[in-house]
């Protein structure tokens, strides 16, 4: 590190730096680091506002819940022990402002109350780092229109994110190999208010990107649901979801 103090970081590093500083993930240093460069570095300044738009619309995906009283005085300390200067004003919830006390400036990663909404749900922060994954390993040509993580109901892990550049094209990306029994498939649904029913895409191999065309479908809608059911060989039977859920998620408006 010594040695090489003013390199500036290629397109690809300086996209991952950006992405975990807004994150939150990078060690005091470098964040610290970051922010020193900030005010003149135009290309971090726009890879952060990309991360910005990419990242904060997936919050929505995590319903609001109140933590207990424990559990958000473990966070208001946490937040104090990291930003010692702020510990007069991290207290917000206690402390009312005076009226000619001037609001500092805060970016929304760093707003209390996003983190106490979040804090009750690890499912943000699981499709948070998804879109972090899907964005080192598989980047699409333009940007995504809608996002889909698609997480296990069981423990929210995330297994495959769905990314449309369009309202009639989606691309489904694994983040691993989802384990599937011999005699089973991997079947994909999509239902949006008011249908009738889930609607099948096909068979989806474990492990394998999937491009699919939606000319015979509506128009994507925010808050459209899909999934993968663990269906026969040649898929569903009746041409409804049979078999138990592995992984479902609903879409959420990029742009």
């Amino acid at each position: 590190m010594t040695g090489t103090p003013n390199r500036s970081p290629l397109p690809d590093e300086l996209n991952v730096l950006a992405g975990e500083y807004v994150l939150g993930t990078l060690p005091a240093a470098q964040r610290q680091a970051v922010q020193q460069r900030l005010p003149t570095d135009l290309a971090l300044q726009r890879s952060i506002a990309e991360w910005e738009t990419r990242l904060l619309p997936l919050t929505q995906l995590a319903e609001p819940m109140a933590p207990s009283a424990a559990l958000w005085s473990r966070i208001d300390q946490s937040l104090q022990a990291a930003h010692p200067q702020r510990a007069a004003t991290t207290s917000v919830a206690s402390q009312p402002r005076a009226k000619t006390e001037r609001k500092p400036s805060v970016r929304w990663w760093d707003h209390l109350g996003l983190w106490r909404g979040l804090a009750g749900s690890g499912f943000a922060m699981a499709a948070v780092l998804a879109a972090v994954l899907v964005t080192r390993t598989a980047p699409v040509a333009a940007p995504p229109q809608y996002m889909v993580v698609l997480v296990a109901p069981q423990d929210k892990a995330p297994g495959w994110v769905v990314q449309a550049s369009s309202p009639q094209q989606i691309s489904l990306i694994p983040l691993g190999v989802a384990e599937v029994p011999a005699d089973k498939a991997l079947e994909f649904w999509t239902k949006a208010d008011g249908w009738n029913g889930p609607v099948s895409l096909g068979l989806v191999k474990p492990g394998q990107p999937l491009q699919l065309a939606l000319d015979n479908l509506p128009p994507l809608q925010p808050n459209q649901l899909f999934e993968l059911t663990l269906e026969p060989p040649t898929g569903s039977p009746i041409g409804k979801p049979t078999g138990p859920i592995q992984f479902i998620g609903r879409a959420v408006k990029v742009l």
